[in-house]
């Protein structure tokens, strides 16, 4: 695959020095990207319809080079922060270009032995982080033979993530490797104070290369390529104007009461621009108010809800057709629950302009219907219903419909002569794929009134209009659609990646042949054979690399951008400088003076904004020359002082050992390890079966987060747990975490009661100290300040042993058979005698019958059955530790009686 001009450089600057390499952003930032670059849980995980993640100016094509670079056995190269998806189609990609020693695959299926072969194998390994963390810290991998580290998707490279782990642990052993790392989202790098910074020193690198669209070589190479795009700016019709008009209004409303109820918030950023953007402002103002969201009332929150709702009426507009958009308006002036809840904006004018002008644009005015009468106008449709509406067609329909009949013609004419070519037309989603597929098969008018048909505007009795009581009287119940769930009229794509063609025409018939020889799989595309061959594109779709495919397979010659989106542009700009003989026109269907167009112009302004924001930022940017080094910096307070150890001069020199804490298995799915290892911290990965953390010998630390905790609390689980935990260590303690910025309640408080209930998640947790005296409870703010606070309580403490932690099983058949051999107490009695543990404690249990038995025992018996003789010392001198002290006692009374009686015959 043959790089671009600017690509060359990209690739030979992150070749000769390592570096982060930074494009221009891909596809608008989705909530989840947005939530994992700040470090916030996304709030509505809804928002995020898939992972579409299209690319910008071609980090992914930098980053496959490096991976065809560096496919050779002699190297060992790691690669981090790549997904399934992302992993086959590099494959894919290295297979098409004959590579021999593909990249492998490192999951689950390889065990420890197997993994340890395809290491010394070498050649580049797709890993997962879970594992390679394991590897690293059990030294299962050679880290001296890893030549270095290629960091995808870089941006979310934070300080609790396993790939900064992973790059510590790799930089603590192997200095002279290299770490490369990559990204397509730079406003991912502009939130937070001195991010950039931070993420750098993540990733151990020095270098920042930028290369936004507006870089001097990037610009030359694509106006030496560019392809000739047409923008199309569409009118909205006056009924769309007014409701457009009306829903900023009810918004500019809904925000500034938002602004009186919380004083506290941000005013910079409450602005309407920013609640029609691709940032949502009810999740910036969700980010602002969770701290203290359980504190607010429910207008606030209702209000916040409300504006989410409006962006979807304006989405709907410019997106849908008449009778979709209406009908969603109907469901909410008809469904109860939105009424009682709503926050007022329902009868507002603005609101009733709303309803009026969406229902004028399906049922007309009386203006425009007397006139019709008037003229003698009917419609030729014999549907009594149809008769009776108005329905108005989609402006963007009609422009559609223009610019393929003007394709068609110049395809016909073959001006140039290369022959008919193929159409791309790209929309957002799957439902508007399917609406523009219907409408090019079948038209407006019929696809119109099978919405009808299909919808909620019509029952037996004839048009809805006549039955309206108002809002407060029709109690029918729907469901609200969202703008991710599909109506009835939508279906899968599989199911509509159909081929169509007219039954006897030959013309057709060949360009269904020439569909069939283009291989398109048909879990990507909309499909209509026509004349010129059309295939249509949904934008967000669940492979990130669709488009990519998609334009390599079929070789569009025209591409229709249905939706504004800057980054598509960006997308075909790469395709026409990669193919420069090919020629290539890109129609740009954009509403003029819409929120389409709004948030089109404030993307561009945005993403410059970022790029001078990261420009200054690099020139300003301070990184440590030894950054390298300081991946093995130990803090002061991770050493502590061997008690056992002798003191020199005075207490002036002490012995120092390093921390240890002892680390599940399952826990490496949290960021708690990382944090631990970060400050200074040794991490022995093992398998526990009670407990999660062994902090010292003694101590046991069992976490959970609030939701595992309500979870655990109603099964029972969390009761046999802090049972082992009691039972094997002196000092169990059940660690709760939670998010500081997210409020939290166990229980409602309407639900709190005077007394214990077995209901009550807060009666349950208060039984469970009742009935566990020595268990203790600690809640941390954050896995941060777990880290610290385990730091703190391993102060002067001795480091705990994984061969005698591995020994603890607390499985269910073990306790089972203790409980029908032995009663709780027993055990408990035994468990805590001197020079008795875990190990040892079945020797007593099955060979001696009782306490009498035992204490008749002497020192050597009690050595050999505990298999310790420093065990058997402690037992037998506890057990005989009183009749010791009678013993003593009895000499010396005989002793100091002999002594007076001596005293009294001297004096006599």
């Amino acid at each position: 695959m043959a790089l671009l001009d600017y690509e060359n450089h990209m690739f030979l600057d992150a070749f000769h020095d390592d570096g982060l390499l930074i494009t221009a952003r891909s596809i608008g930032e989705t909530e989840t990207e947005w939530c994992l670059c700040t470090g916030v849980a996304a709030m509505d995980q809804t928002q995020s319809k898939c992972n579409n993640v299209l690319r910008g100016l071609g980090v992914e094509r930098v980053f496959l080079n490096f991976l065809k670079l560096y496919c050779d056995p002699s190297n060992l190269v790691l690669v981090l922060n790549t997904s399934i998806i992302d992993e086959d189609y590099f494959l894919e990609e290295l297979i098409a270009l004959d590579v021999d020693h593909l990249p492998k695959q490192i999951t689950n299926e390889y065990n420890a032995n197997d993994r340890q072969s395809v290491y010394l194998e070498g050649g580049v390994l797709f890993i997962t982080s879970r594992i390679l963390v394991m590897d690293l810290l059990t030294e299962k991998l050679p880290t001296h033979l890893v030549a270095g580290i290629l960091v995808y998707k870089a941006h979310r490279i934070i300080d609790s993530c396993q790939e900064a782990f992973i790059l510590r642990l790799y930089r603590q052993k192997n200095k002279t490797g290299f770490i490369k790392a990559f990204s397509d989202q730079p406003q991912c790098f502009s939130s937070g104070l001195c991010h950039l910074e931070r993420v750098m020193k993540n990733l151990f690198v020095k270098k920042l290369y930028l290369w936004p669209r507006f870089h001097v070589e990037v610009n030359a190479c694509m106006e030496k390529h560019k392809p000739e795009v047409i923008e199309l700016g569409i009118p909205m019709n006056d009924s769309m104007t007014a409701i457009q008009t009306s829903i900023l209004d009810i918004m500019n409303a809904v925000v500034k009461e938002i602004k009186q109820c919380n004083r506290s918030l941000e005013m910079d950023e409450l602005t309407v621009e920013n609640a029609i953007g691709k940032k949502s402002l009810e999740q910036i103002i969700r980010l602002q108010l969770d701290p203290i969201w359980y504190q607010l009332g429910s207008k606030t929150k209702q209000l916040i809800g409300d504006l989410k709702l409006l962006r979807t009426l304006l989405y709907y507009l410019t997106q849908y057709d008449c009778v979709t958009f209406y009908n969603f308006l109907q469901t909410l002036r008809s469904n109860e629950k939105t009424l009682v809840h709503n926050s007022g904006w329902l009868f507002m004018d603005s609101a009733d302009s709303l309803f009026m002008n969406a229902k004028q644009r399906v049922y007309g005015s009386k203006k425009n219907k007397k006139m019709k009468v008037e003229k003698g106008d009917k419609t030729n449709n014999s549907d009594s219903v149809s008769e009776e509406l108005c329905l108005e067609e989609n402006p963007k329909w009609k422009t559609l419909s223009e610019v393929l009949k003007e394709i068609e013609k110049e395809n016909c004419d073959d001006v140039t002569g290369l022959g008919p070519g193929r159409v791309l037309i790209m929309a957002n989603d799957e439902r508007t794929c399917s609406l523009i597929r219907d409408y090019i098969i079948e038209g407006a008018a019929s696809l119109l009134n099978k919405l009808v048909k299909k919808s909620n505007l019509f029952d037996d009795s004839g048009p809805q209009q006549k039955k309206e009581r108002g809002p407060g009287l029709n109690r029918k119940k729907r469901k609200i659609e969202t703008e991710e769930e599909k109506n009835s009229d939508t279906i899968t794509l599989t199911q509509i990646a159909r081929r169509y063609q007219t039954d006897n025409d030959k013309s057709n018939q060949e360009v269904k042949n020439e569909t069939t020889e283009a291989s398109v799989s048909s879990d990507k595309f909309y499909s209509v054979v026509t004349s010129p061959f059309t295939i249509i594109q949904a934008i967000q779709t669940k492979d990130p690399y669709s488009l990519r495919k998609t334009l390599k397979e079929i070789q569009p010659r025209y591409v229709i951008l249905y939706d504004a989106e800057i980054q598509l542009v960006r997308q075909l700009e790469t395709f026409r400088a990669s193919h420069p003989g090919t020629p290539l026109r890109v129609y740009f269907l954009v509403y003029s003076g819409s929120t389409e167009e709004q948030r089109y112009l404030t993307s561009l302004r945005k993403e410059m904004e970022v790029f001078e924001h990261l420009i200054q930022e690099k020139s300003t940017l301070v990184i440590p020359e030894d950054i390298d080094d300081r991946a093995d910096t130990v803090t002061e307070s991770s050493l502590i002082t061997n008690a056992e150890s002798s003191r020199r001069a005075g207490g002036q020199e002490t012995q120092q050992i390093k921390q240890k804490i002892l680390v599940d298995l399952r826990e490496f799915r949290s960021e708690l390890p990382s944090l631990i290892h970060k400050r200074g911290i040794d991490i022995e990965p093992i398998t526990l079966e009670v407990g999660d953390y062994i902090l010292t010998p003694d101590m046991c630390v069992e976490r959970k987060s609030v939701s595992d905790l309500i979870g655990s609390l109603n099964s029972g689980r969390l009761y046999n747990q802090c049972t082992s935990m009691c039972r094997y260590y002196a000092k169990p303690v059940l660690l709760i975490e939670f998010d500081p910025r997210k409020s939290f309640a166990l229980q409602s408080k309407t639900s709190l009661g005077g007394e214990i209930s077995f209901q009550n998640t807060s009666s349950k947790l208060t039984l469970l100290t009742l009935h566990f005296p020595k268990l203790r409870i600690l809640w941390c703010p954050s896995p941060h300040a777990t880290a610290e606070l385990f730091q703190q309580l391993k102060m002067g403490k001795e480091q705990p042993d994984s061969a005698v932690a591995m020994t603890i099983t607390g499985d269910e058949d073990s306790e089972k058979a203790l409980s029908e051999k032995y009663t709780y107490g027993t055990y408990d009695f035994v468990i805590k005698l001197p020079g008795i543990n875990s190990k040892n404690y079945w020797m007593i249990m099955n060979k001696v019958k009782n306490l009498a038995e035992l204490i008749s025992l002497s020192s050597e018996e009690l050595s050999q059955l505990l298999g310790n003789a420093n065990n058997g010392k402690a037992l037998w001198e506890f057990l005989h530790q009183k009749e010791q002290q009678s013993k003593q006692t009895s000499a010396a009374a005989s002793k100091e009686s002999t002594s007076y009686r001596t005293k009294r015959k001297v004096k006599k």
